[in-house]
């Protein structure tokens, strides 16, 4: 087994973070993302009803916005070092959207100005 293999095959997945202008890897288990789905699920559920981002309320958020919310809740959990509550909301990311690999986040509370790159596939 590689390094970043675990016991029952599953491999760390990584998502990077940049926040004031300092880059973050969050180390992910592969086995997190793939198996968290029902409590993904619920954070969805709770999506579904809408959220203020900034000084607009959507009522129907995409993926993108998800991610930018979700990316707001991970830049509190690591600032409160709360890293349970933080891997948890980097699996979600993962999860949801694959292809991402870099966020950007927003640190003035403005949702709506975090980025979100994606890999090259």
């Amino acid at each position: 087994m590689g390094p970043l293999t675990h016991g029952r095959g599953y491999r760390d997945m990584n998502l990077k973070v940049v926040i004031d202008d300092e880059i973050y890897t969050l180390n992910v288990p592969d086995e997190i993302v793939r198996e968290s789905g029902d409590f993904f699920d619920q954070m969805d559920g709770d999506l579904d009803a809408g959220r203020q981002m900034g000084r607009e309320w959507v009522a129907r958020l995409d993926v993108e916005d998800r991610i930018r919310i979700i990316g707001d809740k991970l830049l509190s959990a690591l600032e409160r070092e709360n890293h349970d509550v933080g891997r948890m909301m980097a699996a979600y990311i993962l999860n949801r959207a694959p292809a991402i690999d870099t966020l950007l986040l927003d640190t003035t509370g403005e949702i709506r100005n975090t980025e979100i790159r994606y890999r090259n596939l």
